[in-house]
């Protein structure tokens, strides 16, 4: 019987088809013909592991004879390249961590005031924005910011999977190619569409969980966003006011959302890492440290591609802030929800209105509330994304500061 070991292995310590005593292959009958020697050339034991018990300290395994006069090209990995293993993933779970989890009470906030037609405090400002959560944070407790964030995961787990199931199941792209082809970009665009139109149940769910008042809400589990979402497509669950708005009339303004920000961070991540990048391959360091050449090499290869993926959502959140406004209002119309009064953080208001569409929700902010209606709540987006940046700085020195060491 032959091995099933492919001719081009290259195993941990295994001789590779570099050994001029392996180049021609090797049979299951050789083993037959070639003498205890012969084998102990070329099998080797594992290699060494840290920390293993089979080992004492300072031993190593023994590794496999070279050949006379050949210098050992083996040795031991420097502390700095086991540091940037986890560099990346340390960065980016500090990243996720900051957008999903530390952000969470920023969001909470920005979409009350989006849906709060009562408010007299736009809450431009960030100032008054920190003032009134810590009010809410104050009477409510600290959980009254943290609402729903269970929800939003399951929102993006929806919007994943049905991207993925949606790209196996028909020729829509999933991915771009670098040089964009107009036919992929609509295809692609159009399986953004339809997988927004599949989540846009579970993400009104999700919005009612989020800005719901914490002195009148239930304790949800992690599921009930999924239950609310498919009892209101098949017109089931928690009855609501004839105010609600069908969920094709939702379509348009959720799709169109959900399409422009993607359309707009994608842009521009992709032009701040080029900008980036460009910018660090003109202006190499000079220096003859090899260790702060180290470091910087580093930062350069983990940094920008965060820094424009923060750039991207912060340029998308704002500029659709308007649009987001309008989404959130009627989304949360109908719903029998109660919020918390943002101006003061010390009562709770019902949600009235009476929208008959995008448009006459446009009309009627534009008219009631001013030009500045559509962006109440601003503050909390100025704090979110200060909030991220620091997270990125520190994390940038701490990494710098571990390379240095090591």
């Amino acid at each position: 019987m032959t091995s099933r070991r492919p001719d081009s292995f290259d195993g941990l310590g295994y001789r590779g088809r570099e050994d001029p005593s392996f180049s021609g292959g090797y049979s299951g009958g050789s083993f037959n013909n070639s003498s205890s020697a012969d084998l102990q050339h070329w099998v080797t034991t594992p290699p060494d592991i840290p920390g293993s018990r089979n080992l004492h300290f300072g031993d190593r395994t023994p590794q496999f004879e070279t050949a006379p006069g050949a210098e050992e090209t083996q040795s031991t990995a420097p502390p700095s390249e086991q540091l940037n293993r986890f560099a990346g993933f340390g960065i980016g779970l500090a990243s996720l961590f900051t957008e999903n989890v530390l952000a969470h009470p920023c969001i909470v906030f920005r979409r009350q005031c989006q849906v709060n037609y009562h408010a007299r405090c736009y809450h431009l400002s960030p100032m008054t924005a920190i003032s009134v959560m810590y009010n809410v944070t104050k009477t409510q407790g600290p959980k009254a910011l943290w609402k729903g964030m269970g929800s939003t995961f399951v929102v993006q787990g929806v919007t994943l999977g049905t991207e993925g199931i949606i790209s196996e199941c028909t020729p829509l792209p999933r991915e771009l190619s670098h040089k964009w082809i107009p036919k992929q970009v609509v295809l692609h665009l159009v399986l953004k569409g339809l997988t927004y139109v599949v989540a846009m149940p579970f993400y009104s769910a999700s919005l009612i969980e989020t800005v719901q008042s914490e002195i009148i809400r239930d304790n949800p589990g992690i599921l009930d966003c999924v239950k609310e979402g498919i009892g209101r497509v098949m017109g089931m669950g928690i009855p609501h006011s004839k105010r609600l708005l069908p969920l094709w009339n939702l379509v348009f303004p959720t799709v169109l959302h959900g399409i422009l920000h993607y359309i707009i961070s994608s842009s521009v991540q992709r032009l701040v890492l080029y900008l980036l990048r460009r910018n660090n391959g003109s202006q190499k360091p000079l220096s003859s440290d090899s260790g702060m050449d180290t470091v910087q090499s580093m930062l350069d290869a983990y940094f920008p591609e965060l820094m424009a993926s923060f750039a991207a959502s912060l340029c998308a959140d704002v500029l659709l802030f308007p649009l987001e406004t309008v989404l959130h209002r009627l989304h949360i119309q109908g719903t029998r929800t109660i919020i918390d009064n943002t101006d003061l953080g010390f009562e709770v208001l019902p949600i009235n209105t009476q929208y008959e569409g995008m448009r006459d929700c446009i009309n009627a902010i534009r008219r009631e509330e001013g030009t500045l209606g559509f962006y109440k709540g601003f503050g909390s987006i100025v704090v979110q994304y200060s909030l991220h940046a620091a997270v990125l700085q520190i994390t940038k020195m701490i990494y710098s500061t571990l390379l240095r060491n090591a």
